[in-house]
């Protein structure tokens, strides 16, 4: 796997005034876009509505974007948004971003779950959210099927 970044590669940064509008550029692919909200729309959200918004960058590269939050009504952590740009797509880049995007959660709030959401049809999703050991809840919210990763068992 040639393409896939050291772990120390991948990093979560802020959105700041000079890097929000290349946030807010990401695209995915044709047919994905009903999958995950715009980017502009998530870090508005998590501005009014709390949790932490950031950019996903390998190297120097912005390649992504993650909206994760603390829901109170249900004491429980929970990947809101998660996106992996069109081109950066196929690089095993996801993988990555997810597993550096847990260990920032679980070493700053350690909670024993972190929960994730995504349409029923998005069957990359749950390839990808199932491999690194997140388990269906048997759940639906909002139409998206919920997801759960018990970090007691989490190897990343």
């Amino acid at each position: 796997m040639t393409d896939q970044p050291p772990p120390e590669a991948m990093s979560l940064q802020p959105i700041t005034a000079d890097n929000w509008r290349l946030v807010v550029r990401l695209s995915l692919k044709p047919g994905q876009e009903h999958f995950v909200a715009p980017n502009w729309y998530s870090i508005l959200q998590a501005h009014f509505e709390g949790g932490s918004a950031k950019a996903i960058y390998t190297a120097e590269t912005l390649i992504g974007f993650v909206w994760y939050t603390f829901d109170a009504q249900t004491n429980q952590w929970w990947i809101v948004r998660f996106m992996i740009s069109a081109e950066h797509q196929g690089k095993h880049y996801g993988r990555a971003a997810l597993h550096t995007i847990i260990r920032e959660i679980r070493d700053q709030h350690h909670p024993a779950e972190i929960y994730i959401s995504f349409e029923p049809e998005n069957e990359p999703a749950r390839k990808l959210y199932e491999s690194i050991g997140f388990a269906d809840t048997g759940r639906i919210e909002d139409g998206e099927l919920v997801f759960c990763l018990d970090l007691s068992q989490y190897q990343g």
